[in-house]
């Protein structure tokens, strides 16, 4: 009897778990059908407007469009970057239209809002879609709605639909030049390091600067170094200048920083071997090797299947200075000189020492500011003997003495050469006077 009855829970047991399985595997189904594109109209030809805008508000204001990618990674989707409200913002579709055969198609669109928000209400997410078979569009409509009137919905271009061999190198991504950003000296310093290191291209995207700024961008611009990314986040929402919501309650955090670096991440996807995520103050410096494309060697061969390499921030406050460098020519263009600090603040063990990274963007899936949050390679943290991220600023340790820094002449060894194109950009842009 007691056997019998040990058959009889097993069979019970089996069964609940085979019709669990089907339930779940019939909702997972049901669940992939819904998200498959659908056709609402054939015939027809693609309409409305085309926007270049860098941000779109749709008609809810719930929603900010920055650009459509195409990611073929896993299966064939469009991938929108945007912005949207984390509770407001249910449902979302994309609007497809085939040239070919003028129908068009609408996907029901997965919306991924990031996890780092830091609590503000709006935050980066990924509009995801899965695209029509035997069709590859060149743009899409987001809309709240599977039906309406196409003609009144803007049209976006998908972008990395055609794959390229890697152009550049490395590519920084700058985000976001806010609070009308002056530091004149230090920008021109820092360019000039990147170039030294290896950079082929700089990504900024822009909010505002000072008129002296705009004139040395413009420099960079012709010279084919930036890319100016138009950045007006705080025409849609209240802009906080904190990365936390209950340091500043407003709708997005640091001017909307994590977006721009995830658009950057796919907007050079294709266009670079590597993606270097810092601000403008900060440059990672190699201690073993004399330019990153050495050090990325050696790094990738010390650690194969690896796409996400973490450096660690160290402090080297404004307030500390050497006199070693102290060219005089140089002191009516405003901002810091970094030739000048070389003294670093001490880690503090109870504090979390936060990282900038370099990263193949092709195993990237979602970043944040200092680690990336979904991603197919793994992860290493780079030892501070290898590289460090020079971090020009003010003190973080405000009363610590001079005799408790750490003397770090790393940037030193640039010297020369920083100080020769230093000249030549500062020459070239009229803010000092050749003789």
């Amino acid at each position: 009897m007691l056997c019998g009855g040990k058959k009889y829970y097993l069979a019970v047991a089996l069964c609940i778990i085979t019709l669990t399985s089907m339930v779940t595997l019939s909702y997972l189904r049901l669940q992939r059908l819904s998200h498959l594109p659908k056709i609402i109209q054939e015939g027809s030809r693609c309409r409305g407007k085309i926007t270049n805008s860098t941000i779109t508000p749709l008609k809810d204001n719930r929603t900010f469009i920055i650009s459509p990618y195409f990611d073929d990674r896993e299966s064939k989707v469009t991938r929108v970057i945007g912005i949207v409200h984390h509770e407001d913002v249910k449902q979302l579709y994309c609007w497809f239209c085939c040239q070919l055969d003028g129908k068009i198609y609408v996907s029901n669109a997965k919306i991924d809002v990031h996890s780092d928000r830091f609590g503000f209400p709006y935050g980066a997410a990924d509009i995801v879609c899965l695209e029509p078979e035997n069709c590859d569009p060149t743009y899409v409509s987001i809309h709240q709605f599977p039906h309406g009137n196409i003609d009144q919905l803007p049209r976006f271009e998908i972008k990395n639909r055609k794959a390229q061999t890697f152009p550049v190198d490395f590519t920084v991504c700058i985000s976001a030049m806010f609070g009308n950003y002056s530091n004149v000296l230090q920008f021109i310093q820092t360019m000039e390091m990147y170039k030294i290191l290896g950079v082929q291209k700089v990504v900024i995207y822009k909010n505002n600067c000072s008129h002296l700024m705009e004139k040395v961008l413009k420099f960079y611009m012709e010279e084919g170094t930036v890319e100016i990314i138009p950045w007006p986040i705080n025409s849609y929402l209240k802009v906080s200048s904190k990365w936390h919501f209950s340091m500043d309650e407003k709708d997005i955090g640091y001017y909307g920083q994590i977006t721009a670096l995830n658009d950057c991440i796919y907007r050079n996807m294709q266009r670079s071997k590597f993606v270097v995520l810092n601000d403008a103050d900060e440059i990672i410096l190699p201690l073993k090797h004399p330019d990153w494309k050495t050090m990325m060697s050696s790094l990738q061969e010390q650690n194969p299947g690896t796409g996400i390499f973490l450096f660690e921030n160290h402090i080297f406050p404004e307030t500390v200075s050497t006199q070693v460098f102290n060219i005089s020519s140089w002191s009516s263009v405003p901002g810091v000189n970094i030739l000048q600090h070389i003294h670093r603040e001490p880690d503090r063990k109870e504090v979390y020492n936060a990282r900038k990274m370099i990263v193949d963007p092709r195993q990237v899936i979602q970043t944040s500011v200092h680690s990336v949050l979904h991603a197919y390679g793994n992860s290493v943290n780079v030892p501070m003997d290898v590289a460090l991220v020079y971090h020009c600023r003010v003190p973080l340790q405000r009363n610590l003495p001079r005799e408790s820094l750490i003397r770090d002449t790393t940037l030193w060894r640039y010297n020369l050469s920083l100080i020769m194109n230093v000249n030549k950009v500062l020459y070239q842009t009229a803010l000092l006077n050749s003789k």
